[in-house]
């Protein structure tokens, strides 16, 4: 096995970890949580008072409830087959893609293990939806209360994406400013 090829499967352990994370935390959510309903508040687990809380919840949507109006079928076909179709996409650009650094390898992985994550929700929950669990106060910022429940899997989909964002305008930064001291020579 070359290094190359091994610097590329070692990342995929932190898309193991992260749907192994998510799958377990929303399995004992789902045995030990009741599920909240507009109607009851029974089942909130307040951690850190009214600022984090442990709650259940199902999105049958994406982010924020996006698409949650839409008829099951279409809700299907565009949050799980077509989010399935874009995961094996982005896996396949991961193994020819020579380009990306170590940074961006890990944090696409995390990104990717989240994606995995929500999917096998949608695959195997079906049709109660994604499984969300961590509740936060958000301050009254943009008139929420409360920010959008979300679980594990969201949260490597974020905090990695945003690394990987971060890591492109690094060696953008980098590489301009390498570019210019190479033409002042």
């Amino acid at each position: 096995m070359t290094q190359n090829t091994k610097n590329k499967l070692w990342p995929l352990s932190l898309s193991v970890l992260v749907v192994a994370l998510d799958q377990i935390t929303k399995a004992l959510v789902v045995k030990y949580i009741p599920l909240l309903t507009p109607f009851s508040d029974n089942g909130i687990i307040e951690i850190f008072g009214k600022y984090l809380r442990l709650i259940h919840v199902r999105n049958k949507a994406v982010a924020f409830s996006m698409g949650a109006g839409l008829p099951d079928s279409v809700r299907f076909m565009l949050f799980s087959v077509l989010s399935l179709m874009a995961v094996i996409i982005i896996y396949i650009v991961y193994f020819r893609n020579n380009e990306f650094t170590k940074l961006q390898r890990w944090a696409l992985c995390g990104i990717l293990g989240g994606g995995l994550g929500n999917l096998v929700d949608r695959f195997f929950r079906w049709p109660d939806g994604v499984v969300d669990f961590i509740d936060c106060y958000f301050f009254g910022i943009f008139g929420w209360e409360r920010w959008p429940t979300f679980n594990i899997a969201d949260s490597a989909v974020v905090v990695c994406g945003i690394i990987f964002i971060i890591s492109f305008i690094v060696q953008a930064v980098h590489d301009s400013k390498n570019s210019k001291s190479e033409a002042s020579k």
